[in-house]
């Protein structure tokens, strides 16, 4: 329970189905963040708020402190993917680690047979029941499947999304009929331990990362200026370049074997083809032929008809049929079918 309005109503929609109720709080964040992100979901009133619908919906309520594996599969995570070069996506990890990696242990602590959580998405069997299918939530504004793509078979067993066939005006709706405080809570769009959106100051003042000269290079590797640091830097990054050129230039490319950011025109941002690797499929174990499929190359990205064909080492060729701006090494690329989440993988370089 995040003490956001969808965990909220979730854990009232699953007591009205005749549920065992308890609610868990996951302690992750660390004590810098905190100080920093009062209001937010890795802050105190977080607590507050998910203790309180628990006290009103009269449930068990525990918060479990898992800060030390969140330092470990998502901060770090999040910092070594900058320094590589290429930019992370830490809600993936946290999911896949946390919420429905220890979450599922302690709910083995606790004798629960399932955990729940707000998360828009739907999980339902295959017609032959050999499969759990993972598909995208019924409110397409709110669909968060994306985020859920590597979760496996055996942890998809033992999740309930009771929101996966809600909107969000539903979900609001179900907490006010109960009259739990979170109701009309507005929602944190930010990643939750970087709550002012300045990825490279968080990096700093955890001191995850310092300062180290480099050169800033077009395609062509004449140098343009001298920057602080790759990892400051994001694909398709226009502003904030700190150099002069008679036209606008973007980041293309960061070189960390060369400690380089490499920049070019809007249309060295366009291409039509990349390699994804640490697969994970839901409708089959494993990925034989070339299929189509609808590509989402990052969250808010709209998806785009892809061919997918197969490679060596859990990796496939991803053949988009229309160029797409700024695809970017580290994030998820994740398939559909219609509602479907076929799978995904992890964009390279």
């Amino acid at each position: 329970m995040s003490g956001g309005v969808d965990s909220s109503a979730t854990a009232a929609l699953l007591i009205e189905q005749g549920y065992d109720v308890i609610g868990i709080t996951l302690k992750l964040w660390p004590q810098d963040c905190v100080n920093r992100a009062e209001d937010k979901c890795c802050g105190p009133q977080a607590v507050t708020d998910a203790r309180s619908v628990c006290d009103k919906l009269d449930v068990p309520y525990y918060l479990v402190d898992e800060s030390a594996d969140f330092q470990k599969h998502v901060i770090q995570y999040f910092a070594d993917e900058y320094k590589a070069g290429r930019t992370p996506n830490p809600c993936v990890m946290c999911n896949q680690n946390l919420k429905f990696g220890r979450l599922i242990d302690r709910a083995d602590q606790l004798g629960a047979d399932f955990i729940a959580t707000g998360h828009f998405a739907r999980v339902e069997k295959s017609a032959d029941s050999s499969r759990l299918l993972l598909k995208r939530g019924k409110d397409s504004r709110k669909d968060q499947s994306y985020f859920l793509f590597s979760l496996r078979q055996d942890q998809l067993a033992r999740i309930l999304f009771p929101l996966g066939e809600k909107t969000k005006s539903d979900t609001r709706e179900v907490a006010r009929h109960c009259n739990l405080k979170t109701a009309d809570k507005e929602e944190s769009m930010e990643i939750c331990f970087v709550p002012d959106n300045n990825y490279g100051g968080f990096l700093q003042s955890a001191n995850l990362v310092q300062k180290h000269r480099g050169d800033i290079v077009d395609v062509r590797g004449q140098v343009l200026g001298q920057h602080d640091g790759i990892e400051f830097y994001t694909i398709g990054q226009r502003k904030g370049l700190g150099i002069t050129t008679p036209k606008p230039v973007y980041v293309v490319e960061l070189d960390a074997e060369n400690n380089r950011v490499v920049v070019g025109d809007e249309a060295a941002l366009d291409r039509d083809e990349f390699i994804a690797d640490r697969c994970n499929w839901h409708p089959f174990e494993k990925l034989t032929e070339s299929i189509e499929v609808t590509a989402k190359i990052r969250y808010n990205h709209p998806g785009a008809p892809a061919t997918v064909t197969p490679l060596d080492g859990n990796r496939v060729k991803v053949k988009l049929h229309s160029p797409a701006r700024a695809i970017t090494p580290g994030q998820a690329a994740v398939f559909y079918q219609d509602d479907l989440v076929v799978g995904g993988g992890w964009i390279m370089r």
